[in-house]
């Protein structure tokens, strides 16, 4: 199991007077074996954290470490550490080749192991991946269209868990599923967990979704920290108002979830 810790990151965008920080002086621990809940409304910065983890956005300032190797440096120990850190997308569609059969598109992602495989191998070893994720082996030639959107989800982590990660961060991959399809997706996510002790950042703007997979939550809001914690506690009794406003925004029994005397 890994940890994976932010210190002090920053990201910017743009130029000048455009210049704008989605991210600022993050600090943020992932515990070994854990779930970490990071939350925040829409433009929050809470994706931007996600795809500088996994170096698809440069940082400005700060550094992220795994197992205390910085794998934002270009030396190639951060290279090879960057490879344990895999990401699941939130829509699962455009995350998935459509001319390539999803066999094919797991087998892609054996490619960061950095190990060689046999056809038979690779064939079996994308087998095995699918049964992990409750998806029929036999189903390794069809392509993407063929799934439903809960399935095809299933099979982008099983894409994520070919290059065999240690950390998997997952951005928003319910939010675009139905409520019950949501559920097998987060089930999984719990089963696979305990599975393979992977360490995990789940992020989301649903803090239902939040409270039901993390151990500890993050609350982001214009790019910084504004409250942290075990997530029962947390939850039960924020000390924001913001973070108040997110729970309200919950819905329970047909009706807003109201804090006001908590």
């Amino acid at each position: 199991m890994s940890e994976l810790r932010f210190e002090q990151v920053t990201v910017r965008f743009g130029r000048g007077r455009t210049l704008t920080t989605a991210v600022d002086s993050l600090d943020l621990i992932v515990r070994p074996g854990t779930t970490h809940g990071l939350v925040g409304e829409s433009g929050s910065g809470k994706s931007t954290v996600a795809r500088v983890a996994v170096g698809l956005t440069k940082l400005d300032a700060g550094r992220i470490l795994l197992d205390g190797v910085d794998i934002t440096s270009r030396d190639p120990a951060a290279r090879a550490a960057r490879r344990r850190v895999q990401m699941v997308f939130q829509d699962p569609l455009s995350a998935l080749d459509p001319r390539m059969s999803v066999g094919a598109s797991i087998a892609e992602g054996l490619l960061a192991t950095g190990r060689r495989h046999t056809s038979t191998q690779r064939d079996a070893r994308v087998r095995e991946l699918l049964d992990l994720v409750h998806i029929d082996p036999a189903r390794a030639d069809d392509r993407p269209v063929a799934f439903s959107g809960g399935q095809r989800q299933r099979i982008t982590i099983a894409r994520a868990l070919a290059a065999e990660p240690e950390v998997l961060i997952a951005d928003e991959i319910t939010s675009a599923l139905d409520v019950s399809v949501q559920g097998i997706v987060l089930n999984l996510l719990r089963e696979l967990q305990q599975r393979l002790d992977l360490t995990m950042l789940f992020i989301s703007h649903n803090l239902a979704v939040v409270r039901y997979v993390s151990d500890e939550v993050t609350v982001m809001r214009g790019g910084r920290v504004i409250e942290h914690g075990p997530t029962d506690s947390m939850l039960s009794d924020p000390t924001d108002p913001y973070t108040r406003e997110l729970l309200r925004a919950v819905p329970v029994m047909g009706r807003p979830l109201d804090l006001e005397e908590a």
